[in-house]
């Protein structure tokens, strides 16, 4: 609120000279500092603030000893190195001349291009694929809850039969690397995978196929 307070000039007596009125002016600030305060909580009462992203990430316990290593079927195995490079090998390592007298084991090279690692990962991964896009069709089709959906979904990607993905990577590969492979991972409906320790025979032949 505002006040205008006038002020009498003087000049009353026979003899006073006349003055102008002074007018002095008082402003309330109380209306305006109460409005501050609303829209001040309204806005943090109604303001969405950001959430920390987190990304699960499994780490394997670490065996005992050398002899209690399970051995992972169905398993796709990605190791990150520089400039952006990912190789991969499918199944057992197998070291060159092994005792089992298996082939040594070889690495392929792929990218993030869309003919590359996703395709990769759809077609080794094809039939989960296929189950939880038949669950997601059940589902908007009401023809399952969605606290059923979503159980289902968890059991398909974790079946004995289901891909299995270990992630690897030497000191030269890049942090964001890792994050975008998880994320194509996730997109390609993989739910197993772990981020495990590199063997030596498979870094000489990552360094070896980085020198090439």
């Amino acid at each position: 609120m505002a006040e205008v307070n006038t002020g009498d000039g003087g000049g009353h007596g026979k003899h006073d000279k006349k003055r102008a009125k002074k007018l002095s002016t008082r402003i309330d600030m109380t209306p305006m500092v109460d409005l501050a305060f609303l829209l001040l909580t309204f806005f943090v009462m109604t303001s969405t603030f950001n959430k920390a992203k987190t990304m699960e990430i499994n780490f394997p316990a670490e065996p005992k000893s050398d002899d209690q290593r399970q051995k992972v079927n169905n398993a796709l195995t990605f190791i990150m190195s520089k400039d952006n490079s990912i190789y991969y090998y499918y199944g057992e390592f197998y070291p060159a001349g092994n005792d089992k007298g298996n082939p040594a084991t070889t690495l392929e090279k792929t990218n993030f291009s869309k003919d590359g690692l996703r395709k990769l990962l759809l077609d080794k991964n094809r039939s989960t694929v296929e189950e939880v896009n038949k669950l997601t069709e059940q589902l908007k089709s009401r023809e399952i809850a969605d606290s059923t959906y979503k159980r289902l979904v968890v059991n398909a990607k974790g079946s004995k039969g289901a891909l299995t993905v270990l992630i690897k990577a030497d000191d030269k590969a890049l942090y964001r690397n890792v994050i975008d492979l998880i994320d194509e991972l996730n997109i390609c409906q993989v739910g197993k995978y772990a981020v495990v320790d590199m063997m030596p025979a498979e870094f000489e032949l990552v360094t070896a196929a980085g020198a090439k």
